[in-house]
């Protein structure tokens, strides 16, 4: 009864606090509330909800224009009527950039309760090889760009492949058409379970082969869920199977820390295959707030939009928050984004000063969210907390449990270094290739070390399984990173552990330069040894004109040996400086 009571004490907070409870009035709020009955929570409820409240009211914005909730609603209605899907839970891969055709997949998918398989764009033709013999989808929808990494599937591993933007152009594999006929495939051969062409229609033209009559139909009898892939960047990436959307209750939890409103714009530029992207997807039109996408970030391009979008918010990544700073001062200063309203961040830690930097140029509007996969968000910390130590993750949102415990899974003391573990109503079910989890007292571990200091401020001290044993010590490579940040030099680092045959290994260090900043190694393990403990001073000191980065902006560790002159590893992704950018 206590928790029942918890639940619709928070629920009535977060209808006052985000202004749910307003605009369209009595009988739109009264539709509004039975299509959420009816539907669920679900990302399809979402968009059937606001499109009950507010139909005429812009719900997705990208390169193509605008549509609104009743259209969107419509349109993955028809597309969740023409998708050649069979069984109670049929599983669909998407591997798209953030666009429409993204966006209605994931809509439709939801209507017809399938398990979505959410693809990083940043995979390279092995990672994709392997994630889809794993979990073997059933259909997958992708963007044309992408045609050339699902032409060597082998045949066991084909599927139908649907075109979320375009078909490819002539020429290009997988580009053959097929019939846009929905009927159930023929019986499969036992010799060969995938018989399915390799590929077929743009998502707009199964659209446009369905009425809107043939489209009408009812929640399915098993709700969608989603597949998460971890990032990689310690090996193999795992999927996470998240369950589906436990009401309102994720949306208060965030706004108890982050003041969303409803009915604001977000711009999302955080990938929606990504656990930020997709949440910052279903918390916007669960507060019926236009969606604006990019198919590619672009530092200058994020400014435009929150200059044309007023009192706006963004969902980002640390990395873009790094590149808008490195914007020419003349570049910045065309843009008016005095009404940004917040600027929230998550999938990897802040580095070194980039909070405070980012606040004293766009006022205190930050927000940064540490969290994972498995476990959603742990912690959020506001710019209060970031104007204490920009390098802080904050605090719990409410209804999240959060210890650091030894490896005895005892609980340690204020400032004291240990295992991160935490617990919400977001946990996900347990990974698709059946790899254990660790759970102590119903706490989910993070696999980062962190502590807790006499503020009650989470910081993240970095990996647990990055420590690196050098001639019988335990470093933690965040520490020396944190060091080498403090050179007024040094614009981004990287610490890793190469093999050492007298010590075992021995750290390495990876320096990126600031613009006209010059540095050589022995200064650099100078300063450092100031700062930790000797057997903490780099051995090798490399300077690299970027660091290895994943699709969401994540430095991958383990890619730190691939030198500047060499090849860089698949599933290296791009992320330009805009040091030129608007001359």
């Amino acid at each position: 009864m206590r928790r029942r009571i918890g639940h619709i004490r928070d629920l009535t907070a977060l209808l006052l606090r985000t202004g749910l409870l307003f605009g369209g009035g009595p009988r739109r709020l009264a539709r509004q509330l039975g299509t959420l009955r009816h539907w669920g929570t679900t990302l399809a409820g979402l968009v059937a909800a606001s499109a009950a409240r507010s139909p005429s009211r812009p719900a997705l914005i990208d390169d193509e224009g605008v549509l609104t909730f009743a259209e969107l609603d419509e349109r993955a209605a028809r597309l969740a009527a023409a998708l050649p899907l069979h069984g109670p839970r049929p599983r669909v891969g998407v591997l798209c950039r953030n666009h429409r055709g993204m966006a209605l997949t994931l809509v439709a998918c939801s209507r017809r309760g399938a398990e979505v398989v959410l693809l990083n764009t940043g995979f390279g033709s092995g990672q994709i090889r392997a994630v889809l013999g794993e979990l073997r989808p059933a259909l997958i929808v992708a963007d044309a760009e992408f045609a050339p990494l699902l032409a060597g599937l082998p045949i066991a591993l084909r599927r139908t492949v649907l075109w979320a933007d375009r078909r490819p152009p002539a020429g290009m594999p997988l580009a053959a058409p097929v019939p846009l006929a929905t009927a159930p495939p023929p019986p499969r051969p036992a010799a060969d379970p995938a018989p399915y062409p390799a590929a077929g229609p743009s998502i707009g033209e199964l659209i446009a082969s369905v009425d809107a009559a043939a489209a009408a139909a009812g929640p399915p009898q098993i709700q969608s869920r989603t597949i998460m892939l971890s990032s990689g960047t310690t090996g193999r990436p795992k999927g996470a199977r998240r369950p589906p959307r436990p009401g309102l209750w994720p949306l208060a939890s965030m706004t108890s820390r982050i003041p969303l409103r409803a009915r604001q714009t977000m711009i999302v530029e955080a990938p929606l295959f990504h656990t930020w992207g997709y949440a910052a997807l279903q918390m916007a039109w669960a507060l019926r707030a236009p969606v604006v996408l990019h198919r590619r970030f672009d530092p200058e391009q994020t400014l435009r939009a929150v200059t044309a979008h007023r009192d706006a918010t963004v969902f980002a990544v640390p990395v873009m928050c790094q590149r808008i700073l490195e914007l020419a001062p003349q570049v910045r200063a065309r843009y008016d984004t005095s009404s940004l309203r917040i600027f929230a961040l998550s999938g990897a830690a802040l580095s070194g000063d980039l909070a405070t930097r980012f606040m004293d140029a766009f006022g205190d509007r930050l927000y940064n969210v540490y969290g994972s996969t498995e476990v959603s968000w742990v912690s959020i910390a506001t710019p209060r907390d970031l104007r204490l130590d920009p390098r802080t993750a904050g605090r719990p949102p409410r209804n999240t449990a959060l210890a650091i415990l030894d490896a005895g899974g005892r609980r340690v003391g204020r400032s004291t270094r240990g295992q991160i573990f935490a617990a919400n109503e977001l946990l996900f079910e347990g990974y698709t290739g059946g790899e254990p989890m660790e759970v102590r007292d119903g706490l989910l571990a993070t696999g980062d070390l962190g502590h807790i200091d006499h503020r009650g401020l989470l910081f993240v001290d970095g990996r647990g399984d990055g420590i690196v044993v050098s001639g019988g010590e335990n470093i933690v490579p965040h520490d020396v990173e944190e060091a080498l940040l403090r050179l007024p030099e040094v614009q981004e680092a990287a610490v890793t552990g190469v093999p050492d045959e007298a010590w075992g290994q021995r750290l390495a260090a990876y320096i990126v330069l600031r613009p006209g900043a010059s540095l050589d190694a022995a200064a650099v393990r100078d300063y450092v040894h100031a700062q930790v403990a000797r057997y903490a001073v780099p051995r090798d000191v490399h300077f690299i004109p970027e660091l290895p980065r994943n699709a969401t902006g994540k430095v991958v560790h383990r890619w730190l040996s691939a030198r500047p002159e060499r090849q860089l590893p698949e599933g290296h992704v791009e992320w330009p400086r805009p040091r030129a950018a608007g001359r």
